[in-house]
């Protein structure tokens, strides 16, 4: 298995595998108004490849999990990260990729600067990774949600909590330096990660 940076030729692959997972309505979800004509942030996003999979090879392994974040501000004009989709084929789902996908996209956001985190997804699981309700008290989505599900994490203690106000989309992509990765393999074009240093949303 494969965890490395998503590319263009990753899409298709994975908008299948987003509306498997939660179906072709979930483009109509209050975190999509935030989304809606900003880029991800490219090197945040990952997908996992699986190399062996039937039918599949090195040269084209199956993509079977994928995390996204986004640039978002608040009306402060706090700029933080939205974490999400992030979608694992069915039948991988007890192999902890999720979990993989999460720590070792958190990781790189915090070896990179970013200050905090926030997303929509259920807390019980969320809470191992560190976020928590507490951060994201001032803020608010621009639509209808579950509040025991909008959760925040801080990289800089302060740097989401004091914020306030409607979150809306940002006004434009938040760069960020390079990411360094072990280098390509020869066979299939993309690097091999090691394993994340530390530590379903839709």
């Amino acid at each position: 298995m494969i965890l490395t940076t998503e590319l263009p030729a990753h899409a298709g692959a994975i908008e299948r595998l987003l509306d498997t997972a939660f179906g072709p309505k979930r483009k109509a979800k209050t975190v999509y108004r935030l989304r809606r004509g900003v880029a991800p942030v490219a090197d945040l996003c990952m997908v996992a490849l699986d190399e062996e999979a039937p039918g599949y090879s090195a040269a084209q392994p199956r993509l079977v999990a994928s995390i996204r974040y986004w640039p978002v501000m608040a009306a402060d004009g706090t700029m933080t990260l939205m974490l999400g989709p992030i979608a694992v084929a069915e039948d991988y789902r007890s192999a902890g990729l999720g979990g993989q996908l999460i720590r070792a996209s958190l990781a790189r956001a915090e070896a990179l600067g970013y200050a905090s985190v926030l997303l929509v997804g259920d807390a019980p699981y969320y809470n191992r990774f560190g976020f928590t309700r507490r951060p994201v008290l001032g803020l608010k989505l621009p639509g209808p949600v579950e509040l025991d599900r909008f959760l925040g994490l801080e990289f800089i203690p302060g740097s989401l909590s004091k914020a306030h106000g409607m979150l809306g989309r940002a006004p434009t992509r938040t760069a960020a330096p390079a990411v360094t990765a072990e280098a390509p393999t020869a066979e299939t074009g993309v690097a091999k990660l090691v394993r994340p240093r530390r530590r379903a949303v839709r």
